[in-house]
């Protein structure tokens, strides 16, 4: 449904954005990261028509957005950083003008304001001046925008920025739902949000994309191995040097009975530790794997692509 291939825009003599290439499924909820400055704006600007790109091309459900732009914005729905919404009209105006500008026929529109007020639990807001709503409700009268005339593409930058709480949890569920027959992009600097919506990231630095896959896949290439949380009953230092004897392991960081070990290559070695500690006469009290956190596969990336410069 999306489709960039070496996309690159400059600001004048600034380069925005270098030589990208990613898409995204039917289905797909995919999260878009990087620090202030990595792009992601911009990019996103291209593949709602708002911006051009220097070289390189955008589609759109199979319409190039440059050569048939109109025809490419009727798939996309977009929720910008900043949502322009006029403060001194009603939640249910500002919908109804929102759907006259997608095109919308008169019939259709009181049924598709009512979908998406219910969809996005606008119901007791409907007939609200906007300018009185929370940052949290405003955000939802964003996405309602966005999905009005029932996009299969959806473009959501920071969705999520500046509410509270409990408005984040309910916008991520409902970017969730809405994922469930629509294609998503969303940028945030929320990483742990990325982790509990989306199973594929793309993650940007410096206009250019340094990693995209499976936020799993990321953390296992990244890793280099396997890292085991392991609790032993009996003495700390000697069960610390017993573990950095067992093939393997490279490295054991031990606070009280738990030990961090670090394990190189792709052998599993939780057996031939369960043996070591048993002819040593201790007792495994608990062993699990620990993957890489978003946060330490993003600041890993980030790092490994500074140092390449």
């Amino acid at each position: 449904m999306i489709k960039v291939e070496n996309v690159t825009k400059y600001y004048g003599k600034r380069l925005a954005v270098d030589n990208i290439s990613f898409s995204v499924k039917k289905g797909e909820i995919v999260g878009f990261v990087g620090p202030n400055g990595a792009g992601k704006t911009t990019t996103m600007r291209m593949l709602t028509g708002f911006l051009a790109p220097n070289d390189g091309e955008v589609e759109i459900a199979g319409h190039d957005m440059l050569r048939h732009s109109l025809e490419a914005r009727r798939y996309v729905g977009y929720l910008p950083e900043s949502i322009p919404l006029y403060t001194d009209i009603t939640v249910r105006s500002y919908l109804e003008f929102a759907a006259r500008l997608r095109g919308l026929e008169p019939a259709r529109v009181k049924d598709r304001i009512d979908a998406v007020v219910s969809l996005c639990h606008l119901e007791e807001y409907v007939d609200s001046i906007i300018g009185k709503l929370s940052k949290g409700f405003r955000q939802r009268v964003g996405v309602a925008q966005a999905i009005i005339h029932e996009p299969q593409v959806l473009i959501l930058d920071e969705p999520t920025i500046g509410i509270d709480p409990l408005q984040v949890a309910m916008t991520r569920q409902l970017i969730r739902d809405l994922g469930k027959d629509r294609t998503i992009l969303f940028s945030t600097h929320i990483l742990t949000e990325v982790s509990t919506v989306c199973e594929r990231v793309i993650v940007m630095h410096q206009g250019k994309i340094v990693a995209q896959d499976r936020i799993e896949k990321l953390a296992t290439i990244l890793q280099g191995g396997r890292r085991l949380r392991i609790e032993i009953s009996g003495p700390a230092e000697q069960v610390a040097s017993r573990l950095r004897k067992v093939d393997g392991v490279t490295q054991v960081s031990t606070k009280g009975s738990r030990h961090v070990v670090e394990c190189s290559g792709a052998q599993d070695p939780r057996a031939a530790i369960m043996q070591a500690m048993v002819e040593s006469g201790w007792t495994v009290l608990s062993l699990e794997a620990l993957a890489m956190s978003l946060e330490d596969v993003f600041l890993k990336l980030i790092a490994r692509q500074e140092a390449k410069q």
